[in-house]
């Protein structure tokens, strides 16, 4: 940033047009775009990022910056629009941050709707969706397979809310740019869905916005490639998610969110196959037990079991914590495992009362009918108090250096 930019008051929203040797379509959507800007009620900037271009583009972007009030040029030596977003977007002022693909498939009109939640502060980040009902799409039967398939995946495997994670029109606040950025690993097509994900994680808003787009006949993207570095870019993700390598406590806490655990609907399928995976384990553990102490004995240990690896795996992947604070989960997990205990105990006893001499499989039935409501007082306890502001760890910075 130069000492003259640094003097001029911020604008409102800045736009990045990421190129790499468009020499001939940039022109036309500096044009539009810092047409349609001049619209807007806010104060603006356009800035072309060149992904170390090796034609005129140079060349072209410098011209069009001394035509056109509000534009400038970042140049980097290195390809790739995630290192070129990440790249202006910490260096901005800007209060919004958005980019748009140069070939402005998308319609310039979504642009007000993409932007002024974000500005008002009723969202954190918006996406251009093709996927979303109203939008009018035009192209290819391939890409339409990819990209829906793309989709389908992302949402099967690292639990995507979001439509369109590969629409080429996004926008987010500057803090939120501030905490994200350096968290996202990948500089080139990935880049939108790891930012997108980990928005999510951190409870973050995300605002889906139809749009109108015409796919481009001169598209440079190999999609096959593209799609193939995007499935590694899950994998990757995938994996710093599950083993808690990403302090996304910690980005909670920073960015106010630590309260924002998740959909219900989506833990309570997350906590459902954990409580029947426990509950196998459970039956298999007492009916064990069973051939060495007494009935009571062996519920009680094999709850004690189960509890624990409950525990343990609700901890991770329904409520997505990791870090610290597992001995206090636990000894939470411990005392509803107390009460859990008392409740199968009573069921059994009255077993006893009502029809002694009851055959093992018969108390199995009756331990596993108690365990159910067990399992609703847990899930209630994990999340409105075991789990509920475990975020509060440690700062974003000391995880991230």
């Amino acid at each position: 940033m130069s000492a003259v930019e640094a003097l001029e008051p911020a604008p409102v929203l800045e736009v990045v047009i990421p190129v790499f040797n468009e020499e001939a379509a940039l022109p036309r959507a500096v044009e539009s775009l810092t047409r349609h800007l001049a619209q807007l009620p806010w104060t603006w900037q356009v800035t072309i990022a060149d992904n170390a271009s090796t034609d005129a583009t140079p060349l072209v972007a410098h011209r069009l910056a001394h035509e056109f009030a509000g534009v400038r040029v970042v140049r980097l030596e290195e390809k790739g629009r995630g290192r070129a977003l990440k790249r202006v977007w910490r260096e901005s002022r800007a209060d919004v941050l958005a980019y748009m693909d140069v070939d402005l498939s998308t319609d310039l009109n979504a642009v007000l709707p993409l932007v002024a939640p974000l500005i008002s502060g009723h969202s954190d980040i918006a996406v251009g969706s093709r996927l979303s009902r109203g939008s009018r799409i035009t192209r290819g039967p391939r890409r339409e397979l990819v990209s829906r398939s793309y989709n389908v995946i992302l949402r099967s495997t690292l639990r995507a809310g979001f439509r369109d994670a590969q629409c080429g029109f996004k926008a987010l606040r500057r803090d939120v740019a501030e905490v994200l950025l350096p968290l996202v690993e990948d500089d080139t097509w990935f880049f939108d869905t790891e930012l997108l994900v980990l928005a999510e994680r951190s409870g973050l808003r995300i605002h889906e916005v139809p749009v109108d787009w015409v796919d481009d006949p001169d598209s440079r993207v190999d999609v096959v490639r593209t799609a193939l570095d995007d499935l590694r870019g899950i994998r990757r993700l995938g994996w710093s998610l599950a083993t808690g390598q990403l302090p996304m406590e910690a980005v909670r806490a920073q960015l106010g969110t630590a309260r924002a655990q998740g959909r219900p609907g989506t833990q309570m399928a997350l906590f459902a196959v954990v409580g029947v995976l426990s509950t196998i384990a459970y039956a298999l553990c007492y009916l064990g037990f069973r051939q060495l102490m007494p009935g009571l004995w062996a519920n009680a240990l094999a709850l004690l079991v189960t509890a624990i690896g409950n525990t343990a795996a609700n901890r991770r992947f329904t409520f997505a914590v990791t870090g610290s604070g597992h001995l206090r989960h636990h000894l939470q997990g411990l005392a509803v495992f107390t009460i859990g205990l008392a409740l199968t105990s009573g069921a059994l006893w009255l077993l006893g009362v009502l029809a002694p001499g009851a055959p093992h499989r018969a108390e199995v039935v009756v331990l596993t009918v108690a365990n159910l409501a067990v399992t609703l007082m847990r899930f209630v306890a994990m999340r409105v108090w075991m789990f509920r502001g475990a975020a509060e760890v440690v700062g974003i910075g000391e995880l991230v250096r």
